[in-house]
């Protein structure tokens, strides 16, 4: 088959009045709020252009309760992070029975979790790197002897890799153990995978081609994502065919084993060995210029209205009442 072929089924909505009234949500109090802010900006100049009553909602000087009053049909969830990507503002809208794009309350919950994310893999067999929840900063020589170095920290309820870190020894852990705990108390320690990163978006049930991330820093942090313009984004990832599909099999199984559904991305490694290790889901991924899922959907072509046309198809679906 051709990697490449746009695997995504017929549109389930061809008026744009059908959507009704629509929130684009957006911006939120997280760390993410300024990458929030423009991938809502984008989405909201894509859905105006293709007729949709849409209009800015900005859940950092506005409250769920306005929201939630303000006569909205449905609701474009594009905040980022805690507040938006967590199931917090899922609930609220299950709530009040008001319709909205992505996963439910119980999957945004699990997934936002990379702790309880790695948990659940582990669970259902797999792979993704050893881990440990790390407590206090007196713990890192214990875990360095558990687990080896160099070892990969992060703040386990952030996205776009902030709060994270790669260290080589105890002392180094410590140190990246508590900038990591000033953006979350709980902080997972994970071994370090050498080899190249990719990414898998799920949408509307399938996987579209993968692509396989290239930056000269240490690992794909926050400036190799939103500010550099030397990180190479390549789709074709460069896979063999069986490569590529096993990728994109089991992105869309470590997505389902979360409960996770409506669209996604799924962060995993290939080491030089040629196995492969699951990184963590985002449940809300970005959607700037320098965002993943925009190109997945260019490489089988998915204009960007196209697919933020989609996207908000997911919140057509039954309510999403996960059981997990």
């Amino acid at each position: 088959m051709n990697m490449l072929s746009n695997p995504l089924p017929a549109m389930q909505v061809t008026q744009a009045q059908d959507f009704g009234r629509v929130a684009v949500v957006l911006g939120g109090t997280a760390a993410e709020r300024e990458v929030s802010l423009n991938s809502g900006a984008a989405v909201l100049v894509a859905l105006q252009s293709a007729g949709v009553n849409a209009e800015a909602f900005d859940l950092g000087r506005r409250s769920i309760a306005e929201l939630i009053s303000g006569g909205y049909d449905r609701v474009f969830n594009i905040v980022h992070g805690r507040g938006g990507e967590d199931g917090a503002l899922q609930g609220a809208l299950d709530l009040a029975a008001i319709p909205y794009t992505g996963m439910g309350q119980a999957a945004a919950a699990l997934s936002m979790d990379k702790l309880t994310t790695k948990a659940v893999w582990q669970a259902m067999q797999l792979p993704t790197p050893g881990y440990r929840h790390m407590t206090s900063a007196a713990d890192a020589e214990a875990v360095v002897a558990e687990l080896g170095a160099p070892l990969m920290v992060k703040p386990a309820r952030e996205g776009s890799s902030i709060g994270m870190a790669r260290v080589q020894n105890a002392a180094e852990l410590a140190t990246a153990w508590q900038t990591a705990a000033d953006f979350d108390p709980r902080v997972v320690v994970e071994q370090w995978v050498t080899g190249a990163e990719y990414t898998a978006v799920i949408l509307q049930g399938q996987v579209l081609p993968t692509i396989r991330l290239e930056t000269p820093n240490e690992f794909y942090d926050y400036h190799a994502k939103y500010e550099q313009n030397n990180t190479g984004y390549h789709c074709p990832s460069g896979l063999s065919d069986a490569q590529e599909m096993r990728c994109r099999n089991l992105a869309l199984e470590a997505f389902e084993a979360l409960g996770c559904s409506g669209w996604g991305r799924i962060d995993f490694m290939i080491d030089k060995d040629g196995e492969v290790w699951l990184l963590e889901a985002n449940g809300v991924p970005g959607m700037t210029s320098h965002s993943l899922v925009p190109m997945a959907a260019k490489a089988v072509g998915v204009s960007f209205e196209e697919l933020v046309w989609r996207i908000l198809e997911t919140s057509m679906t039954p309510a999403k009442a996960e059981v997990l």
